[in-house]
């Protein structure tokens, strides 16, 4: 009986031709089932840590005692055991523009309220702007914006009497989670989700500083008018050309 040919291996991603295979890397990722073993854990045994040891040398001028370090193990683990990379980067504090100060008119550049001119009140611990309308005026209420998306004008009103609270932070802007929930057939085919009410806590916020800021702007000549006015661009207008 002839003995059975050896059957050449053939390659799990064939060539199409020369440097091209037939899949993709994310397809022989999936086919080679790689992402089964990509999260799990590798365990690594505890060893005890070897002893230094110290050794006493004789002789007038080697007298004293020598600590000998352990020899590295000359065998190491075949598995790649994960480990974190050193990373020497520290978060730094984001730089807020020179020409944004507290009480400088910005204009809002995007979001529901793009146009809108604002009183910039303080920067949050995220880098974020806190700013308000007031609401009394042009219906902003406080909020924070990102400063890439203000223009910061020359305008500006004297807040150095105006007390901002230090609840006003991130945390008081994050939005509730919202836990998933299977939907009924009724509420699936419901026209619109209600919106959500703003608590009595956030109302009397508003106020609080709004009535700060209306005492300011009462002063002030046209004021009141040039924060209700929303900015936009019209025929002719240069953008580089205008000074805000």
């Amino acid at each position: 009986m002839a003995p059975k040919a050896k059957v050449a291996a053939t390659s799990r991603n064939p060539l199409l031709t020369k440097g091209v295979g037939r899949y993709s890397r994310t397809a022989m990722y999936t086919r080679s089932g790689r992402y089964a073993i990509k999260n799990k854990k590798i365990t690594k045994k505890a060893e005890a840590a070897p002893a230094i040891k110290e050794k006493t040398i004789g002789g007038k001028q080697n007298g004293g005692k020598r600590t000998i370090a352990p020899k590295a193990s000359r065998f190491y683990p075949a598995d790649d055991v994960p480990r974190k990379l050193a990373n020497s980067k520290r978060a730094k504090p984001t730089k807020i523009r020179a020409s944004i100060t507290p009480g400088t008119v910005l204009i809002l550049l995007a979001g529901r309220f793009r146009g809108k001119r604002v009183v910039f009140l303080k920067q949050l611990a995220s880098g974020m702007l806190l700013v308000t309308g007031p609401y009394g005026i042009n219906g902003v209420p406080l909020r924070r914006v990102n400063q890439a998306y203000v223009i910061a004008t020359k305008t500006k009103l004297d807040i150095t009497g105006v007390t901002v609270d230090g609840k006003f932070n991130d945390a008081y802007f994050r939005r509730p989670v919202k836990v998933a929930k299977k939907k009924t057939e009724d509420e699936f085919f419901a026209s619109e989700e209600s919106k959500p009410e703003l608590s009595a806590e956030r109302k009397e916020d508003q106020k609080k500083v709004d009535s700060a800021l209306l005492a300011i702007v009462k002063k002030t000549d046209s004021m009141k008018a040039y924060l209700n006015a929303r900015f936009s661009l019209t025929n002719g207008m240069a953008p580089h050309e205008l000074v805000f």
